[in-house]
């Protein structure tokens, strides 16, 4: 974990250097937060340097420590996987924002784009995932269904960490905390926190990088791996409480405006609801840390119990 940290600290530092000079720098919406103006120009898509850390500290610790149990290498390279899978359709994304401000073009992958891809890498994971993981299921419908189920759950964790991007240092200690149960057990767990750490040097505020989205997809698949793996899919949403409020504000968010022409709230994801409600960037920031620790708390005691 401490090497992987090193790395991923080593070449978030260089790609900052990198996209300075090539002018990587990240819009700010004009309707968001006044205080978020001055990120302006902000270099993005640093989560490109710490999976990249991630990878390559996995490769060595598979070379050097290979698994003696073979369930469970099939567990961490099913993982690793889906992390590749999801944080490829990020990058996807990030490389079209960045080129759509240097000489223009498509600005991003649409929705309909995207989910069909998610929920093609989330179905090959649950269709290999679900015989090793139905006996950990609190509650399960049968195999099919259990397919179905954490396909599901690993296409919601991706987005939801995905839309909880967007603050300083926000998704990194949210991710940080959720994951935290696993460090004993899964070594993607273990390094990708290593390698978020290096990437939050950075990223504390005020922010010299943000994550972009092959960072929250890689994130978000992981932390759906070692839950349904190691743990219980059901309890992927009680730990990862500030992702699940995230992505359901965007939910209602979009549902009242088309129905209604009215908005629940000044400003989806609901951290920037927060921020424009008079919080600070930093408040936001360090209470949804500590609402995360007390959800994961909540859903360690019930999967220490089952270890």
């Amino acid at each position: 974990m401490i090497l992987a940290a090193l790395l991923s600290w080593f070449l978030v530092g260089l790609f900052i250097h990198v996209s300075k000079l090539r002018g990587w720098g990240q819009p700010v919406r004009k309707d968001g937060p006044q205080t978020h103006l001055q990120k302006e120009g902000t270099p993005t898509a640093g989560g490109v340097a710490f999976v990249l850390a991630f990878l390559v500290m996995w490769l060595a610790e598979r070379a050097l420590h290979p698994p003696v149990i073979p369930a469970d290498a099939q567990r961490e390279v099913m993982i690793v996987l889906s992390a590749i899978g999801m944080g490829l359709i990020g990058f996807a994304d990030d490389f079209l924002k960045i080129r759509s401000r240097m000489v223009g073009g498509k600005k991003e992958l649409l929705a309909r784009e995207k989910f069909p891809l998610q929920l093609l890498v989330g179905a090959v994971f649950a269709y290999f995932a679900a015989p090793l993981s139905s006996h950990l299921l609190a509650v399960s419908f049968g195999p099919v269904w259990d397919v179905v189920l954490i396909t599901l759950v690993m296409v919601a964790a991706v987005n939801a960490f995905n839309f909880t991007d967007g603050l300083d240092g926000l998704l990194g200690g949210v991710s940080l905390i959720v994951l935290l149960p696993f460090l004993g057990v899964s070594p993607a767990a273990l390094l990708l926190v290593g390698a978020v750490l290096g990437f939050m040097w950075y990223n504390a505020h005020p922010a010299r990088v943000f994550m972009g989205d092959m960072g929250s997809h890689a994130i978000g698949a992981v932390a759906a791996g070692v839950y349904v793996l190691y743990a219980d899919p059901w309890l992927l949403p009680v730990a990862a409480i500030i992702p699940v409020a995230a992505v359901l504000s965007v939910i209602i968010q979009v549902a009242s405006f088309k129905t209604t022409g009215r908005r629940v709230f000044k400003m989806s994801p609901i951290q920037h609801h927060f921020e424009l409600s008079g919080w600070k960037e930093t408040q936001v920031t360090v209470r949804f840390w500590v609402i995360t620790a007390l959800a994961t708390a909540a859903a360690w005691s019930l999967i220490g119990g089952r270890w």
